[in-house]
């Protein structure tokens, strides 16, 4: 009897003893979590609280620089920090975007992107691609649309995509188009015309636009896909002829220029060729909801957006939720060109 009520003493020391025990876990397990919430929550109410940095996938001097020089200076004095631009190019964004993705999420490291890096490369390169679009990065901004428009010797006697289709299939396949590289939009947006219009043409790499585009106007190549910004003061100095905006009811950096997809049977043919901002998919929600919110208010003053429309820019200012949703559908509908085009990358 007595070593029954020993015992029976001893369970319910245990008992109490493990009670107290878990009762001390669940406390401490409550108090880091709500350490945590409160980091987290200090951490987006002093952002920023040093220098923000933005990465941009290519080298200075082109419109991705540009354009994000110019926001840079802005954000700078609205964020009261110094706001710095690094250039990384190369591999057609993956320099950039392998770097980017081992960034901390506090919202000091921005990256800009464009469809060639969050939703071409993953069809092309597959599972050689140093990163995921979507697990990596989480979307910011859509900023700016810049328009791709169809190019031409000014010799072409075409003067309207319509006239352009008919001289195109009227060659037989004896014509040649520039690109600035295998992948490029300029490669894949001609790819899907060459469906649509139902021509064949040969495809001419470059190592960039600019050489494409010399190889344009010395007759070399007789057709392509090229970036408004880059291409129009060509045209304007008579050297290249426009002969339509590849974006849907044309652009307004482009004003007189038609919409590609007014004409029959090219209504699916558009190719903005846009510029965007993401982060590490660490970074807290309040933090890009903070950046998406300055960088909208930066794009939309009146100054900033004339001075983008004149670089060959039209301002967007998309939510994060919108950019995601045209990452996903361009990545659907560029990478069924791609593949039925059987395009690769060496």
């Amino acid at each position: 009897m007595e070593r029954n009520e020993s015992e029976f003493h001893r369970a319910v020391v245990r008992e109490k003893t493990s009670r107290r025990t878990i009762i001390a876990v669940l406390a401490n397990c409550v108090a880091v979590a709500s350490l945590s919430l409160t980091s987290t929550a200090i951490t987006a109410q002093e952002y920023p609280s040093k220098p923000i940095r933005i990465v941009v996938p290519y080298p200075p001097g082109g419109a991705a620089d540009a354009t994000t020089r110019l926001i840079a200076q802005q954000l700078s004095l609205r964020m009261k920090q110094p706001v710095t631009v690094e250039n990384k190019g190369g591999a057609s964004e993956q320099v950039a975007s392998s770097y980017m993705k081992s960034q901390p999420g506090d919202g000091h490291h921005i990256m800009l992107t464009t469809m060639v890096g969050m939703s071409t490369n993953p069809t092309i390169y597959g599972n050689k691609l140093p990163y995921d679009p979507v697990k990596d990065f989480a979307p910011v901004i859509l900023s700016v649309a810049l328009s791709s428009i169809v190019m031409v010797h000014p010799s072409n006697p075409a003067n309207n995509m319509a006239e352009l289709t008919a001289w195109l299939r009227a060659q037989k396949g004896a014509v040649s188009y520039s690109s600035a590289g295998a992948g490029a939009p300029s490669h894949i947006g001609m790819e899907l015309y060459k469906r649509l219009g139902n021509f064949d043409a040969t495809h001419v790499p470059y190592r960039g636009g600019a050489p494409a585009l010399q190889a344009l106007m010395a007759g070399e190549t007789q057709i392509m896909m090229a970036i408004g910004a880059d291409a129009m003061p060509m045209a304007k100095a008579g050297k290249l002829k426009p002969i339509a905006v590849l974006s849907a009811g044309g652009s307004a950096a482009f004003p007189g220029l038609p919409a590609v997809s007014e004409t029959p049977g090219l209504s699916t043919l558009e190719m903005p060729f846009w510029f965007a901002y993401v982060v590490p998919t660490s970074t807290p929600k309040e933090i890009i909801a903070r950046l998406n919110r300055e960088l909208k208010a930066i794009l939309h003053e009146p100054e900033m957006r004339k001075k983008l429309q004149e670089m060959g820019a039209d301002v967007v200012g998309s939510t994060p939720e919108d950019l995601a949703a045209i990452i996903q559908s361009d990545t659907l509908k560029w990478g069924k060109v791609i593949r039925d085009s059987n395009i690769t990358v060496d």
